[in-house]
């Protein structure tokens, strides 16, 4: 399974193509439409958010509510293009009102610079207009997809905050399914009521101060059977995965798993899971510091993962850079005013672990009909159990 999206943050639409989905999975619009719609949700959100309203349109691959195993196409439109079609038009214009138009200005923090040179761009519209994160809706399209896929093998996912500006959100103790309605009432998407008005606060004070504030988002997976993945080739290996999907999200700048880094400052026997039997669970373990993961492998426990996401580097107190063309210094133009994006990032990293587990799963199961890979699934539970 894979998928290829396009379309500018300004442009006419962000299109969705999804390729190797099983045949007769049940798939609803709606579906989709309720991911796209979580993900524009958060305290420190900008005004675009409530420009935009992000509803799919499914274009091929379903009839009559369930899928047909060919190419499946996801387009949401952008109903803010009216407003930008001068500027974000396919027909040529005059040079005269490119030059009035081109940005010769890079932001520091963003793509503009390096993709500019890379692709040899006077005009940097043409980066910042792909590199936007507007792109992550049609990767959430994709994720919801596979949340789908997932939820019919009952294999959950969930994504919520755990940190802003250093402020930390202690565990708590909720089945997962709790973790999703909690996290969905709260503004800034977590689970420990303490410290949501002081995240909204710090939200607040950084637009104050034309500033921006990072954090910490984690994803669990639960219902996942031991043995998915591989050790037998790095690029198969599940948490691998994982983590590249985690830091190809704009802005995201590290990952972990279970523990994370404070293995580093433990002792062995401080660290590894021990390994149980019993009759109905069958393998299980102990504690779950790997987080889910040993050899690159699923172990059976949830899968649970963090991503670090840095501050917005579009800032209304603005860091100096360079004109491209002058060569002159300036202070970096404001392009978009979002404060804070961690809570709505938290949407957009759930569906992208849920892409990668889905895929893997797909891989190692006969999955051209859903019925048949429900049941291959179901069989390999069993299996396992008594191994």
């Amino acid at each position: 399974m894979r998928y290829l999206t396009a379309g500018e943050s300004h442009g006419k639409q962000l299109t969705t193509i999804v390729e190797g989905v099983p045949a007769n999975l049940p798939l609803l619009s709606s579906d989709i439409s309720e991911s796209l719609l979580r993900r524009q949700k958060g305290h420190g959100r900008g005004r675009r958010m409530k420009i935009e309203k992000d509803l799919v349109e499914i274009k091929s691959g379903v009839r009559h509510g369930y899928t047909l195993g060919s190419p499946i196409t996801f387009v949401v439109e952008n109903d803010d293009f009216k407003h930008w079609e001068n500027i974000m038009g396919e027909d040529p214009i005059e040079d005269t009102q490119k030059i009035k138009r081109q940005i010769t200005r890079p932001r520091p923090g963003h793509a503009d610079l390096n993709g500019a040179l890379k692709y040899g761009h006077r005009d940097m519209r043409n980066v910042l207009e792909r590199s936007s994160a507007r792109e992550t809706a049609a990767r959430v399209a994709a994720g919801s997809l596979a949340k789908k896929i997932l939820k019919e093998l009952d294999i959950d996912v969930v994504g919520y905050v755990k940190e802003i500006a250093g402020i930390r959100a202690d565990d708590v103790d909720l089945s997962i399914q709790k973790k999703a309605e909690v996290s969905e009432e709260s503004p800034v998407r977590t689970l420990d009521p303490n410290v949501e008005e002081s995240m909204k606060n710090a939200i607040d004070q950084a637009k104050k101060d034309g500033d921006s504030i990072g954090g910490v988002c984690e994803v669990v997976v639960e219902g996942m059977p031991a043995g998915v993945g591989s050790y037998v080739h790095y690029d198969r290996k599940l948490d691998s995965r994982i983590a590249g999907g985690v830091t190809s999200i704009n802005a995201f700048k590290g990952v972990e798993f279970g523990i994370g880094f404070e293995a580093a400052r433990k002792n062995g026997s401080e660290v590894h899971d021990e390994i149980l039997w019993s009759e109905e669970r069958g393998y299980y373990r102990r504690t779950n510091r790997l987080g889910g993961f040993e050899g690159g492998m699923t172990t059976g426990m949830p899968i649970v993962v963090r991503g670090v996401m840095k501050p917005i580097p579009t800032l209304y107190k603005p860091l100096q850079s360079v004109d491209i063309d002058s060569k002159e210094p300036f202070k970096a133009s404001i392009e978009r005013s979002d404060s804070c994006a961690v809570p709505a990032a938290s949407v957009v990293m759930e569906h992208v672990v849920a892409w990668e587990v889905a895929r893997t799963l797909l891989e190692q199961f006969p999955h051209d009909q859903f019925p048949k890979l429900k049941q291959a699934i179901e069989d390999y539970r069993e299996e396992i159990r008594g191994f």
